[in-house]
């Protein structure tokens, strides 16, 4: 899928999640749809090998990493995180409206 306002290098994104241990990345949010525009974040939910564990500086890392590779900011969530969600409209709606770029 193509996302005519993000650029981005699959090839890029395929290393950045082949180093830090990533088996799925999916984008969400108004990346995804006509409200996106160029002040906008990007959201991604993240889903890790669950052999990784990660410390606070590589967080730090993969965040400015990841920022570097889309050019503006970034939120990071894991999958796990949405899918513990007290809240279910929420969870949900996130769930139904992602698209993989990784995995």
């Amino acid at each position: 899928m193509e996302f005519p306002n993000i650029v981005f290098s699959q090839k890029k994104i395929n290393e950045f999640c082949k180093r830090w241990k990533i088996i799925r990345l999916e984008i969400f949010g108004s990346a995804i749809r006509d409200d996106f525009n160029e002040m906008s974040d990007i959201d991604l939910l993240v889903e890790y090998h669950p052999d990784f564990h990660r410390t606070l500086a590589d967080m730090e890392e993969m965040q400015q990493e990841i920022e570097e590779l889309f050019q503006r900011p970034v939120d990071l969530i894991t999958r796990k995180t949405i899918e513990r969600s007290q809240n279910p409209y929420k969870r949900q709606n996130i769930l139904n409206n992602t698209v993989v770029i990784y995995g």
